[in-house]
């Protein structure tokens, strides 16, 4: 793994604390978060905070409302960035890119909320863009959903499913064992 290496933590927001999502897997994906991210920060590399907005007030993700901020456990420090989006791609319509190139990062580590949206769609726009992306496995969740049949999928089948389809074609899937373990030098 090149040195010149950001973090980038996607929407680890309490909006996805409501019930209103449902079923959710990987209830230790924040704290592998903590683990990465304590480690970046010894290390001195660059973390990036993508936090979701939206305009309507009635959105858990509006400005206002408790569920825009940024989970307690991955709260960012001192000159951490920070980038809004409103859209699933943390690169549309945000200077992400741009900060990337500019600050001469090559490779990526990917990690939040959640695997089949925002997760997925970032990480395939890096891979998309060039960009050596690792995707950690077990620092995102996934929820459950149901397709257009109304039919249920559980949140590990969600999360499995995602991973498998960025695996090899868009990123390198690893554990967080595996990325502190065997790739950082």
């Amino acid at each position: 793994m090149d040195k010149n290496r950001a973090l980038i933590i996607v929407d680890v927001q309490k909006a996805f604390d409501d019930k209103k999502w449902g079923e959710r897997n990987n209830p230790n994906a924040e704290e592998n978060i903590r683990r990465i991210l304590q480690l970046w920060r010894e290390k001195g590399w660059t973390v990036i905070h993508i936090q979701h907005t939206s305009d309507n007030p009635h959105s858990l993700f509006y400005p206002k409302n408790k569920g825009f901020a940024i989970k307690e456990i991955v709260q960012p420090i001192d000159e951490e960035v920070i980038i809004t989006k409103k859209v699933n791609s943390s690169f549309i319509h945000t200077n992400l890119e741009e900060f990337l190139k500019e600050n001469d990062i090559t490779t990526v580590v990917i990690t939040g909320l959640t695997t089949p949206h925002c997760v997925s769609t970032t990480t395939r726009m890096s891979g998309n863009l060039g960009f050596d992306t690792y995707l950690i496995s077990d620092a995102t969740a996934a929820f459950g959903l149901k397709d257009q049949n109304e039919t249920y999928y559980d949140p590990n089948t969600i999360h499995n499913i995602s991973l498998a389809t960025l695996h090899d074609e868009f990123a390198t899937v690893l554990t967080t064992d595996q990325l502190i373990n065997n790739f950082i030098k």
